[in-house]
C-alpha cells in the first residue's frame, strides 16, 4: 500500500503539528516527517508527503528521501494537489491519499484509491506513536469498545437499502489495512 500525503494540509489539521509551524515551516515539515517515520516503521507502508512550492518553490520539482519517506516540492507554479493527483493516476498499486481537501478526494475516490480526512491520518499515527511507547494495551481496550459500539450500531439496520456500497466496503477494507 502507498500512501500520499498532503503535507501542508496535514500539519495544519493537526494541532501537534501547527505548534512546530508556527516555529517555521521547515520545523513543521521535519515534524511531520518525523511523525510519519514513527508510523511507517510500525506498518511498514510505503509513504510519500507532497508539499506545495507553486508560490516560491524552485522551477523543477525537487525529491528528497527522509527516513524512508519520499518527499516531493512541487515546482514553482504547481500546486501539491496536482502533483498528488498525477501520482494517484500513474500508480498501479493501491493508494491511500491522506487530505482534507474535498477536491483531491473526490478525484482519489473516482480513480478507485481512498482519501481519508488529515485529523483521521493524525489519530492513526497518534496510536502508532502510542503502540510504540507501551499505552498499546489501554489504545486496544478503547478501540474493542468502539468496535463493539459500532457492532451493536450496525446490527439496528435492516434491508438491502442499508447496505454499504462496493465502493465504501472497498475503502472500509483499505481504511483496516492502516
Amino acid at each position: 500500500m502507498h500512501i500520499i500525503i498532503d503535507g501542508y494540509n496535514l500539519i495544519r489539521q493537526s494541532d501537534a503539528l501547527r505548534r512546530h509551524e508556527r516555529l517555521s515551516l521547515e520545523a513543521g515539515r521535519n515534524a511531520l516527517a518525523k511523525s510519519v517515520s514513527h508510523y511507517r516503521k510500525q506498518k511498514g507502508h510505503k509513504v510519500t508527503i507532497v508539499f506545495d512550492g507553486w508560490q516560491g518553490g524552485p522551477v523543477e520539482e525537487e525529491r528528497d528521501k527522509l527516513s524512508g519517506i519520499d518527499i516531493i516540492y512541487s515546482r514553482k507554479g504547481e500546486k501539491a494537489d496536482e502533483v498528488i493527483k498525477r501520482m494517484v493516476q500513474e500508480r498501479a498499486e493501491e493508494v491511500v491519499v491522506v487530505t482534507s481537501d474535498r477536491d483531491i478526494a473526490d478525484y482519489v475516490s473516482r480513480r478507485g484509491g481512498t482519501a481519508i480526512s488529515s485529523q483521521e491520518f493524525d489519530g492513526l499515527m497518534g496510536r502508532a506513536k502510542n503502540a510504540m511507547t507501551g499505552n498499546a494495551r489501554h489504545e486496544e481496550e478503547r478501540l474493542d469498545k468502539e468496535d463493539e459500539d459500532a457492532t451493536t450500531a450496525r446490527a439496528k439496520k435492516k434491508g438491502p437499502s442499508r447496505r454499504l456500497s462496493r465502493r465504501k466496503k472497498s475503502a472500509m477494507e483499505k481504511m483496516r489495512k492502516l
